[in-house]
């Protein structure tokens, strides 16, 4: 019997940019890593403890109706200090969406627009840690 979800996982998140060349450098710099995939409108970074993917593509490539400002789905990002990760995106020039915001039992939450008008979350998460955990132990 087969035991496999539909849904396996994360494989890519795609944030647009006018100026997908900016983009590129402020996302190298904010990740410390440059993208291991490219093509013209298009750069990918694998990044994480999973080797998860974050695309940037240029904006006249965004499907019709996609919106021009900030909308839809927050992805969170795990970190292990929402504080301290919130001051370096800001001082890098994201200004503030969703403020720092204890949740309870050990979630902490908040997000930013990039410079190019994404929503970025961030979050500290217990459960992320205790799957990060099972699996090392596995």
């Amino acid at each position: 019997m087969n035991h496999t979800h539909a849904f396996r996982g994360m494989a890519t998140v795609s944030y647009w940019a006018e100026d997908l060349e900016a983009a590129k450098k402020w996302y190298t710099e904010l990740l410390g890593i440059a993208p291991y995939f490219e093509r013209p409108g298009y750069a990918e970074f694998r990044l994480g403890d999973f080797q998860h993917e974050l695309g940037l593509i240029d904006r006249r490539y965004a499907p019709a109706g996609t919106a021009a400002g900030p909308s839809g789905a927050v992805l969170y990002w795990h970190v292990d200090n929402v504080a301290a990760t919130l001051q370096r995106l800001l001082a890098m020039g994201a200004t503030q969406y969703e403020e720092l915001k204890e949740r309870g039992h050990g979630f902490v939450t908040a997000s930013v627009l990039d410079p190019f008008g994404n929503i970025l979350g961030i979050m500290h998460n217990p459960h992320y840690l205790e799957v990060l955990s099972a699996r090392k132990e596995a």
